[in-house]
């Protein structure tokens, strides 16, 4: 017995196998190899018996497909994932986080609490102290650092929110650039994908539906595969060969008995003992 690693196919990429069948099946009539789709087998059944078979079937391209996943893989890693970062912002360019943003932001949450609750402070003392008889000559003071204390707490406020604002229209500027830059794949996974989809689809797909189209027999709500599909190249175990040994062969052979000879001895008397 032979196995040979076929990776399966995995959850993420079961779409992009319906997508590549669905192609196939709309585009059969342009194959002479498929031209007999819809006379004995739809579409639609011929796609229930390659989805019946999606095992079977992806193994014909299982060493395109462990490339593919393994190239995408490396790239989702987070050195690569901070590579592709730096390379949307550029070279000197800071994606929000630094040490100027974070100061920035703390300055526009403080401000208003502070020149708020100072003016709250200036104003609560300064109206008391003016209720006094007579009231000190700073309590007007105190009223009036309290009510400049208050302009400043709605300035603060509006900066804030413009600033708010801004860094809003900012970071979803940046977003757009950074989904529309990462939308598209990695050269190399790119590559990797096409040559699975490739192989996938000649030596995989396409065999399948010929094999099924061929056999009289096949049946579509089955999920065993066509009788000719054995020519799909296989990736995986290999039967045993059960086959009966050839008749030249001496192995396998019942063994044969022959019956001991039980003829009768010689009864005469004792002058006729041999000499």
């Amino acid at each position: 017995m032979h196995m040979n690693s076929a990776p399966h196919l995995l959850t993420e990429d079961r779409a992009e196998y319906e997508r590549i069948l669905d192609d196939a099946l709309r585009n059969a009539h342009d194959r002479p190899d498929l031209a007999a789709v819809g006379q004995r087998l739809n579409s639609e059944q011929l796609r229930t018996m390659a989805l019946n078979a999606t095992a079977l079937i992806t193994t014909a391209a299982a060493a395109e497909y462990e490339h593919y996943t393994k190239v995408r893989e490396e790239t989702r890693s987070p050195a690569a994932t901070a590579s592709m970062q730096n390379s949307v912002l550029g070279p000197g360019e800071s994606d929000g986080s630094g040490s100027g943003a974070g100061f920035g932001a703390v300055i526009a949450v403080l401000a208003p609490v502070l020149a708020g609750t100072a003016a709250l402070i200036f104003l609560l003392v300064g109206y008391i102290l003016k209720m006094l008889k007579p009231p000190p000559s700073f309590a007007e003071t105190l009223v009036s650092a309290g009510w400049f204390f208050g302009a400043l707490t709605a300035a603060a406020i509006l900066a804030a929110a413009i600033g708010l604002l801004l860094t809003a229209l900012r970071n979803g500027a940046t977003q757009v650039t950074a989904e529309e830059t990462t939308g598209e794949l990695p050269d190399e996974v790119a590559r990797a994908k096409e040559a699975w989809r490739h192989a996938l689809l000649e030596r995989g797909l396409l065999p399948f539906l010929q094999a099924a189209l061929a056999d009289p027999s096949a049946d579509p709500t089955s999920a065993v595969p066509p009788r000719h599909v054995s020519r799909i190249p296989k990736v995986g175990y290999s039967g045993p060969d059960y086959s009966s040994p050839s008749e030249g062969s001496t192995t396998g052979q019942r063994p044969t008995f022959t019956s001991p000879d039980f003829t009768s001895p010689d009864f005469g008397g004792p002058e006729h003992q041999p000499e």
